[in-house]
């Protein structure tokens, strides 16, 4: 069996992890070590999550509107709006197959769940199995992709600052789904975006009617029961969602301790692009959001469904070698995570231009001149 053990000297002599360095192990070797149970879907298994997740939605949702308290209002956003997030990711195994062996079963799940969360189901899993088919490279990633130096220097500072300041980018995702990112074009919901082949047009309309049906829906409820009921019991859990959408998903691929590379060109590869994602401790959530947290071996495997990827994480571990990164242990609530993104935000600013092997890199000036146009005021 393979082991990953590549390491470099240092001046000092010391042994140093070079996480750029091409593995000693091909992604074979990988999918050898994970036992052939982690393999298998069962429809009735991830249907039971779904019927857990929409019980406690309708629950939280009743008992909020009956208590009408507004002591009670912050804990419901709160509870809620991680529900949200937790369909989203069982509407997210629909969209990698790994709810089941059944298309028809994961479209129909797919749809209703991400439609309920005013995300278009089709739409987000081509532009997600693009994250995935090219994840680590710099060009070709879709999702919290770095900008190149001189795009990002092209932005005027107003922008960078409002992409680089908690808790701004933690509200992204709607934009991103209209708009994608800096320096791509293309919506989620126009089935002529160079997001799609002409041939998944037909998919993306589906998909952006029942997302018109479930807004429309909230417009008919703003009348029916007022707006203002329709935000505390939706509204705010939807943005309690986005946050927790745009956190976890920018964690999984940065703010580790030590910096991960980018690669483009002839040094990129499926695997080397894999292992530059990182895996989270999430406390009490892990299971409440259905181990999205053990992401590198989803980023590899995506068909592995997530009731598998733990066992399956642990025995690809010894394969992986220094190539996997061991989260750190969480309390209950990860508060640890804050601490990650904030500081990940406030330096990984840009990569370079050139080169095929690049990391993050920090503007000095970004938060140096809104200081100092601070005090001027």
């Amino acid at each position: 069996m393979v082991v990953a053990m590549d390491q470099r000297s240092n001046a000092n002599g010391d042994e140093r992890f070079d996480p750029s360095a091409q593995p000693p192990f091909k992604i074979g070797d990988i999918r050898a070590a994970i036992p052939k149970h982690c393999w298998v879907k069962s429809p009735l298994r991830s249907m039971s999550y779904v019927a857990r997740d929409i019980f406690t939605v309708v629950a939280l949702a009743v008992a909020a509107v009956y208590f009408d308290s507004w002591f009670f209002w912050p804990l419901y956003w709160a509870a809620q709006g991680t529900l949200f997030w937790a369909i989203f990711v069982l509407g997210h195994d629909c969209g990698h197959g790994s709810f089941s062996d059944i298309s028809l079963l994961n479209t129909a799940v797919g749809h209703i769940l991400h439609s309920f969360i005013l995300v278009p189901y089709h739409g987000w899993r081509i532009s997600h199995r693009t994250h995935h088919q090219n994840h680590g490279h710099v060009e070709n990633d879709e999702s919290w992709v770095p900008l190149p130096e001189k795009l990002y220097k092209n932005l005027s500072h107003s922008t960078r600052m409002l992409g680089y300041t908690v808790p701004l980018p933690m509200l992204a995702y709607p934009l991103y789904l209209w708009y994608r990112s800096p320096g791509k074009e293309g919506s989620h919901y126009n089935p002529y975006s160079s997001l799609f082949a002409p041939s998944e047009r037909k998919l993306i309309a589906t998909s952006t009617t029942c997302w018109s049906i479930m807004l429309a829906t909230l417009v008919y409820l703003s009348f029916l029961v007022g707006p203002v009921t329709v935000l505390k019991v939706y509204g705010v859990p939807y943005i309690i969602f986005v946050m927790w959408l745009d956190a976890v998903t920018y964690l999984h691929h940065h703010g580790h301790d030590d910096k991960l590379p980018w690669y483009r060109g002839k040094e990129w590869s499926y695997l080397r692009g894999g292992l530059t994602t990182i895996d989270r401790d999430y406390g009490i959530f892990n299971n409440i959001h259905h181990d999205i947290g053990t992401h590198v071996i989803h980023h590899l495997f995506p068909q592995i469904p997530h009731y598998h990827l733990v066992d399956a994480t642990k025995s690809a571990k010894h394969v992986l070698g220094r190539y996997y990164r061991e989260p750190k242990t969480s309390g209950a609530i990860p508060i640890h995570l804050v601490e990650s993104l904030v500081a990940s935000i406030k330096k990984d600013h840009y990569v370079s231009d050139t080169g095929d092997i690049v990391f993050y890199e920090t503007d000095p000036d970004l938060y140096v001149y809104a200081s100092d146009k601070s005090k001027i005021n």
